[in-house]
């Protein structure tokens, strides 16, 4: 079952939690809250979806490395962070690793929830690719042992009586696997199928 698309809102501080939540529920968004960044960990997982709106500065834990812990357990949420107290030094970190954006507050609350919005799109976009992965994954475990061996002459521009002599068999019975792996693969044109080879 797939997680509904969610912004994660983490901060300690409860009067910026409820502040962003309305903000950003004011625009039809889902939120969830959390108030520290172990109680985040405890309730989000590798299929979540959506995108996370974390504080830099809070304790036990900070955002920042919040944020490199998201990474270690492969969790594919943009971040987006928001400070009372943020330098230079803070937002350059946060970036190099990853974050979408750094908003120091005040901030323009439209410029935000347009950063959010656009963070939501490219969780989207990376589920749709990993889904994509995931089904051309599927198709390539249907083939044979030969039939992958075969494919891979193909995506690599060899001729049918090349791969014929490679392997010691008939083009006929090469031109039948070729058929096979085009149809098992559903792909309509041997461009389509590097293709789908190379995003493997």
């Amino acid at each position: 079952m797939e997680s509904k698309n969610i912004v994660y809102i983490v901060d300690d501080d409860p009067d910026v939690l409820d502040a962003t939540c309305m903000l950003l529920e004011s625009t039809g968004l889902e939120t969830q809250r959390f108030n520290s960044a172990m109680s985040f960990l405890n309730s989000i997982n590798q299929n979540s979806q959506g995108c996370i709106v974390l504080d830099v500065r809070m304790p036990n834990m900070s955002g920042l490395k919040l944020q490199s812990e998201i990474m270690r357990r492969e969790i594919c949420l943009p971040i987006i962070f928001i400070t009372g107290h943020g330098d230079v030094p803070m937002a350059v970190e946060a970036m190099k690793n990853g974050a979408l954006e750094f908003f120091q507050k005040p901030f323009r609350d439209q410029e935000f929830i347009d950063c959010v919005y656009g963070a939501l799109d490219i969780n989207q976009q990376s589920l749709n690719n990993l889904n994509r992965v995931h089904s051309i994954q599927r198709r390539i475990a249907t083939l044979t042992k030969r039939e992958q061996q075969i494919m891979q002459y193909m995506t690599e521009g060899h001729i049918t009586k090349v791969i014929a002599d490679k392997l010691a068999i008939s083009p006929r019975t090469v031109e039948t696997h070729r058929a096979r792996v085009m149809e098992k693969m559903q792909a309509k044109t041997l461009a389509q199928l590097i293709h789908m080879v190379m995003e493997t």
